[in-house]
């Protein structure tokens, strides 16, 4: 520290050195000494010297300073100390100087002289020389890529002093030379990575100051804005931008949604991941606005602005078209266009957000029909209600509505009618007699007011939004034609397309240098839009006798800078009437017009008159995007659309202006034949297309057919293998009941009958005899087993008591003698049964015979009245014995019940006496555990009066016999 105290420290006798010497003799300090404190002293010395010698530390201190965040790295007060020098001599912006105490006191008190105390005003000199210098510091930083690895390296630290002043040194370096600083961390393992972990750092300022880092870094980058992006960065900044709140939030929503746009504009890769990662939807709840829209901070209208910006992004018109359409798509879905409708609507609104919401809108619905169709839908709450496009054309018409509202109104328009038929027509249709409503406001009534109003602007924007109405749809072209028009009272009606060459013709009259320029400009661009393509509107055109010469004269004429404009349109609208000329006018045929330019302007002049258009400055510029943006009202002149029209009609006019008759003859010819042959293609695409869709449908019934015969062919298999089993069924029994009696069987079918051969019908056999066998043997066991059932039943009935016993034999007794009566009753009845057939027989031969003789007869009676008595008593002795056998039965069904009751006590019984000796076998184990248990006991305490007796301990033998004698006592009374 003497050395500071000697050349820096208070003021000494001598001359006084010189902030260069100063700075050389830190330098010499930080690269020869030994100690980290004097070291750090010199670097903190360095760092306050840095800002106001910025060239001389610079140049002489850098190769030390990199060189002291290679070695001191474990001592984090030099690193920062060497990145906030780093910094200041590298970084251009004008910053406030900060009063920390710390340096301060470090810093050296270095008298300076007069000049030096003057603090110069910056000029624009000035400002180019420190951007010189930091460039030139950031160069030579640059020379050795290791030091920007080293950077990325030193980020990782988590101490304050080391992350934040390296966050501020990258984002310094990428503002200087961001192609080469972007190139080196592209290549660096984990270098974005690491970056991006600033912004999880709980430290809000060191996250803060990350969010710029990366704003610099993924400018104009596409690789290192893909791996942003999939470094999971539209989370965390969604993230943060909620957790700020929104639109309500401060500076780091802005720096948010700045560097969202740098990471998705013209990237088509992350625009696809952020609509796939569903983070569309999460924009939705940015756009909820209340009722009370007044007094809105500067850094909400800021935020807000940057958020529409944002929904534009995606769905730009130089964009991808599917890429477009799925995000329009995904914001009606989530319901982002309704709330972007809804601010559209609201009151109170700032008038720069009113305006980008409109262009918001506007590129959410161009080209998708769902979207057009809920936007002719939207209502203004007015009362009574009226269509979002009748308010927002309100706005375009009036003089008094900013420029930049005007123009966004007329993209809105634009949009909402590109690509949507449906709402073309619907426009047009407001101009028909037929729809037009006296006591509402429609579209069409407000474009025909701006057409014809005294100010420039609405007409050129009435102009355009009307000839988008027409763009390549020649039915609302030929639609438009029945538009008539009350000019003044006691006249008649005009056409709208006459009153268009009228306002051309008394504009041309009134002021040709004036602000009707514009108006001509408008009117010229419907006009070509209208008749384009259509030759029915070239037709009425032409019928008015003078609109040609009306142009003729303007393009002949010779006219200022202003008016070369004007000249070109009415030759590129004297080409379309010549091009789409169909010769039904007598006295504008093709070749006539040609004459006439040929006469009154040469071919020549003609041409150079339309390359006018293309050439003029206004023109490169409108060619550029759909969106209407002009720097003011007069260079208002050009439509998007119209340009693609111009660059497709200009080569087309030229040539026809040139054909000659015989050409114009070939070429008809030709394009006859050409009609012809598309005439004759079509009607054989029609009929290919007829026959292709015959060919499906006999393809089709073909394949109907197949499968219907699959079907019955599988049906026909089955029914066929059922057969075939029926057929050996049949063979079978055949087999088994033996030949027919009738012998179907002949001599020349021996070897095969019913489609079976001898060895089948052997088999067949020999199957029937095992069946047979094996039925006799089923039998067999049947048997054998009902004999077993009887043995059990007699063995049960002998297994009962005494009693049961004895009445056993009685019913055994009583049953042989039911036995014995069933036997007689059955032989009785077949001698029943006898008498009565031989009854039967007997009166057969008595009703056949003729009456006999008295005697005869007697004994004929005498018999049958005998055989009578004994057929009587015989019934009796029968329902005797049956009476006998049904008590019997009665008695037997008795005894069985009293059987099944005798079997099932038996049974409990049997089960309880399984219970009890269990149990009395768990007993005996349980005695035999505890005897084991207290012969251990015994043998215990044996050992231990043992080893008392060894150790000489007096054991009383007293005691050892009671104690025994409790043991036998507790003994038997377990027993």
């Amino acid at each position: 520290m003497n050395f500071f105290r000697g050349v820096m420290g208070g003021q000494t006798a001598g001359p006084q050195p010189t902030g260069a010497e100063t700075i050389q003799k830190l330098c010499d300090r930080v690269a020869s000494s030994t100690l980290l404190e004097d070291r750090r002293d010199a670097v903190r010395a360095l760092k306050a010297l840095s800002k106001k010698y910025r060239l001389e530390v610079g140049t002489q201190a850098m190769d030390h300073l990199i060189h002291i965040l290679q070695t001191d790295r474990s001592d984090s007060e030099i690193l920062g100390y060497a990145l906030d020098t780093l910094y200041n001599i590298i970084c251009n912006d004008e910053e406030e100087e900060q009063d920390e105490s710390e340096d301060m006191m470090a810093s050296p008190h270095i008298p300076v002289s007069g000049r030096n105390k003057i603090v110069p005003v910056p000029d624009e000199n000035t400002q180019k020389q420190e951007e010189d210098l930091g460039v030139l510091f950031t160069e030579k930083f640059l020379r050795d890529s290791e030091s920007v690895t080293l950077l990325l390296t030193l980020l990782e630290e988590f101490d304050f002093h080391v992350r934040w002043p390296g966050v501020k040194l990258l984002t310094a370096l990428l503002k200087n030379q961001c192609s080469q600083v972007q190139g080196v961390i592209l290549v660096s393992p984990m270098g974005v990575s690491r970056l991006m972990d600033l912004l999880a750092d709980s430290r809000e300022v060191i996250r803060n100051d990350g969010l710029l880092l990366l704003q610099h870094l993924t400018k104009g980058n596409a690789a290192i804005q893909k791996i942003v992006a999939f470094e999971n960065a539209f989370e965390r900044l969604l993230d943060i931008i909620t957790e700020e709140g929104s639109s309500d939030g401060g500076i780091v929503v802005e720096d948010c949604l700045l560097l969202l746009l740098n990471l998705l504009k013209n990237n088509s890769s992350n625009q696809n991941f952020f609509k796939e990662g569903s983070y569309i939807q999460r924009m939705k709840p940015w756009f909820e606005v209340g009722d009370d829209n007044s007094g809105w901070s500067a850094q909400k209208v800021t935020n807000l602005h940057l958020m529409l910006q944002l929904v534009r992004v995606m769905v730009s018109p130089g964009n991808a078209p599917g890429a477009s359409s799925s995000c329009q798509k995904a914001m009606y879905q989530c319901g982002l266009l309704q709330q972007l409708c809804t601010i559209l609507m609201a009151t109170g609104v700032p008038a720069d957000i009113l305006t980008e919401t409109i262009n918001t809108v506007s590129e959410v619905i161009r080209g998708s029909q769902t979207n057009q169709d809920y936007f002719a839908s939207v209502n203004a709450p007015s009362n009574p209600p009226r269509p979002a496009i009748v308010v927002l054309l309100m706005s375009m018409v009036n003089e008094r509505q900013p420029f930049v509202l005007r123009c966004a109104v007329l993209y809105c328009f634009q949009c909402f009618l590109y690509k949507n038929q449906k709402g073309q027509g619907e426009i047009v249709a407001t101009l028909l007699p037929s729809t037009i409503d006296a006591n509402s406001i429609s579209a069409g009534q407000l474009l025909c007011g701006g057409l014809f109003s005294a100010d420039s602007l609405s007409n050129w924007c009435a102009a355009v939004a009307l000839a988008h109405a027409l763009q390549d749809n020649l039915t609302q072209k030929e639609q438009l034609l029945r538009v008539q028009l009350a000019t003044s009272l006691g006249k008649p009606p005009v056409s709208l397309l006459q009153q268009c060459t009228n306002i051309l013709s008394q504009g041309d009259k009134i002021n040709r240098r004036g602000s009707k320029v514009q108006t001509r400009v408008g009117l010229l661009m419907l006009l070509c839009t209208w008749i384009n393509n259509c030759p029915i509107a070239v037709t009425h055109f032409l019928h008015n006798q003078e609109n040609v010469p009306f142009l003729t004269g303007q393009i002949s004429e010779n006219l200022g800078e202003d008016e070369r404009l004007v000249q070109g349109l009415c030759a590129l609208l004297l080409g379309i009437c010549i091009y789409y000329n169909d010769n039904s006018l007598e006295n504008y045929t093709k070749e006539k017009l040609k004459q006439l330019i040929e006469k009154r302007i040469g071919k020549e002049n003609f041409v150079e008159k339309l390359g006018f258009v293309t050439k003029h400055e206004l023109y490169s510029r409108a060619a550029q995007k759909p969106q209407p943006v002009f720097p003011s009202p007069e260079q208002m002149l050009f439509d998007h659309e119209f340009t693609k029209l111009v660059k497709e009609l200009e080569g087309i006019i030229t040539k026809a202006v040139h054909k000659s008759s015989e050409e114009e003859k070939k070429e008809e010819e030709v394009k006859k034949t050409l009609e012809q042959h598309d005439s004759i293609v079509t009607q054989y695409k029609d009929l290919i297309r007829d026959q292709d869709a015959q060919i499906q449908e006999l393809k089709e019934q073909v394949s109907t057919l197949s499968m219907n015969n699959e079907q019955m062919q599988t049906q026909i298999t089955q029914q066929q293998s059922q057969i075939q089993q029926h057929k050996d069924q049949y063979n079978i029994l055949k087999l088994k009941l033996g030949k027919d009696p009738q012998g179907p069987f002949t001599q020349g079918e021996g070897a095969q009958v019913n489609g079976l051969n001898t060895e089948e019908l052997g088999q067949l056999r020999e199957e029937v005899e095992e069946l047979r066998r094996q039925h006799t043997l089923l039998h067999t066991q049947l048997s054998e087993k009902d004999t077993l059932i009887n043995t059990l039943r007699s063995g049960t009935a002998e297994s009962q008591t005494a009693d049961m016993a004895a009445g056993g034999s009685v019913d055994t007794e009583r049953l042989r003698e039911l036995e014995l009566l069933r036997s007689q009753v059955q032989s009785q009845c077949a001698e029943i049964s006898q008498l009565q057939t031989e009854r039967q027989e007997l009166i057969r031969r008595a009703e056949a015979t003729p009456l006999a003789p008295s005697s005869g007869s007697s004994a004929d009676d005498a018999k049958a009245a005998e055989l009578e008595s004994r057929l009587a008593a015989q019934n009796t002795e029968t329902e005797r014995l049956k009476e006998e056998c049904r008590g019997l039965r009665e008695r037997c069904a008795g005894l069985e019940q009293q059987l099944a009751t005798a079997q099932s006590t038996v049974a409990i019984e049997q089960t309880e006496k399984a219970k009890l000796q269990q149990d009395v076998q768990e007993s005996k184990k349980e005695q035999d555990d505890l005897l084991m248990l207290l012969a251990d006991q015994d043998q215990k305490i044996l050992s231990l009066k043992q080893k008392l007796k060894d150790l000489g301990e007096t054991v009383d033998e007293d005691e050892e016999d009671d104690l025994d004698a409790r043991d036998l006592d507790e003994d038997e009374d377990d027993d």
